[in-house]
């Protein structure tokens, strides 16, 4: 009886197993060996020589701190927070004001990662949007792609990637009963207080699946920092997947480019983890 039941499911994992799992087991493979794009007939097992060599590598423990400067700052604070503020507030604004809002927050989400980032190249550049705002406020200027470049793309992915929180937690903002709110409202209870002892308690789980789809997908933002910035200048915005491409695709070592980017898995990993232990409890 139980085979029965699971034998629906075969060739569901017959695909996962032959589709994902098989090209993750082949890159791990890989991340053990030498191998190169170029100049070379066959590969060799090295072990865990390549671990090695990116822990001893100054770009890649570069890249491992600008990466998780990106992600908290872009991810953890700006996406998360804005993203939770726009669903409070547009719960209490006039359905034009939500719409226009929606409208231009989602609009930055649908767009493709290599035009949203020439949009930004545009208004961050020497003689970009922001410098001419600037100038005509009389307020100093800069090259921000130059001076501040990680925060600069923080920035755009912030600007392209909220729409995804708002969206998350408007309905989990909908889900909340109102006499909950309306009993605490008529206790004195004021908007903060409310949003932090009912509305966010009550989001919890919410708040970590977000958390943990907004921390994988800004991992793993390649496109628009390219595009920005290409992970320059002298890698200040060179974050792990630009590392990884760098590496394996320009340097052509694909093995060295693999190990990096088991690495990356592992750092996506821990956050995941670190989310649900923080975020298990019930309420």
């Amino acid at each position: 009886m139980r085979l029965a039941r699971t034998l629906p499911l075969l060739p569901s994992v017959i695909l996962l197993l032959l589709f994902l799992g098989g090209p993750i087991a082949y890159c791990v493979y890989i991340a053990f060996t030498d191998l190169q794009l170029t100049g070379q007939a066959q590969e060799s097992y090295v072990g865990f020589e390549n671990f090695r060599t990116a822990f001893g590598d100054e770009a890649f423990l570069n890249a491992v701190w600008l990466t998780l400067v990106f992600t908290v700052v872009s991810a953890l604070i700006g996406q998360n927070t804005l993203g939770l503020a726009l669903a409070a507030l547009m719960r209490r604004a006039s359905k034009p004001v939500r719409t226009i809002v929606g409208a231009v927050v989602i609009a930055a989400w649908v767009l493709p990662e290599v035009v949203a980032g020439f949009l930004l190249y545009a208004f961050f550049r020497r003689e970009g949007t922001l410098n001419a705002i600037l100038d005509w406020l009389q307020l100093p200027s800069q090259n921000w792609l130059f001076t501040l470049p990680i925060l600069a793309v923080s920035f755009a992915n912030v600007w392209r990637g909220t729409a995804f929180s708002m969206l998350v937690y408007s309905a989990a903002l909908n889900e909340i009963p109102k006499e909950i709110t309306e009993a605490a409202e008529v206790d004195g209870a004021g908007g903060w207080r409310r949003m932090w002892h009912i509305t966010l308690p009550m989001i919890r789980r919410s708040i970590g699946t977000n958390l943990i789809l907004i921390t994988l997908q800004t991992l793993s933002v390649f496109g628009l920092i390219w595009v920005m910035t290409r992970g320059g200048p002298g890698g200040k915005s060179q974050t792990l997947p630009l590392f990884m491409y760098e590496e394996a695709f320009q340097k052509s070592m694909i093995g060295y480019g693999t190990a990096v980017a088991l690495l990356l898995l592992v750092v996506g990993s821990l956050f995941s983890v670190i989310y649900v232990r923080l975020l298990r409890t019930e309420v």
